[in-house]
């Protein structure tokens, strides 16, 4: 779901977040139009209002993990896990973790990849949200709940700061809440 549609509507929060976001057309290969969250870092008060809405969101829950994907996940887990009180897990890439770890593999809109965490990263029954920038097809998102899922935690809800709200059924049922539907590419008057 929406965060507008979920007692946001109306809030310049989301619009200052979805202006924020910049659109670079043909990266990283042609036909992608990638969603570009670095200017949203670069604004104090957009990156600190993007953390607040995901922790207004979580801190009743009892979530108690943060799993965040590599790499921008890790922008905003950290800060949501600290404000939370949750423990944050990174979940990277392959042969970017030492010591035991357990894969996913999953399709990219643009490729293939694995995604990795450290078996001992969480425990049966612990209650997880999962956070990235974009969901464009699920993919990651859901190699990232068979990660948690496979050692015992519970996943609660996926959440990100861009999204398609296609994409539900390819989490198998978990919650997805996002932020803000994906930037238009508007010319620069200077380009």
């Amino acid at each position: 779901m929406f965060a507008a549609e979920n007692g946001l509507k109306g809030d310049p929060r989301l619009q200052a977040i979805s202006e924020a976001i910049r659109v670079i057309p043909n990266f990283p290969k042609p036909g992608i139009m990638f969603q570009d969250i670095t200017p949203l870092l670069l604004k104090h008060k957009v990156f600190k209002d993007t953390v607040d809405i995901f922790v207004d969101r979580y801190k009743d829950m009892g979530i108690s993990v943060v799993a965040g994907i590599e790499a921008r996940g890790f922008m905003f887990g950290p800060s949501i896990a600290l404000a939370i009180g949750a423990k944050f897990v990174p979940l990277r890439k392959r042969g970017k973790l030492p010591g035991k770890v357990i894969c996913e593999d999953y399709e990219l809109e643009y490729g293939k990849d694995c995604l990795e965490m450290h078996v001992d990263a969480v425990q049966q029954g612990e209650k997880a949200v999962v956070i990235d920038d974009l969901v464009a097809t699920g993919g990651t998102l859901s190699a990232a709940i068979k990660l948690l899922e496979c050692m015992g935690a519970e996943v609660v809800e996926c959440a990100c700061v861009i999204g398609l709200p296609h994409v539900k059924s390819r989490l198998n049922g978990r919650p997805l809440y996002i932020l803000v539907e994906p930037s238009e590419l508007v010319e620069n008057c200077c380009s």
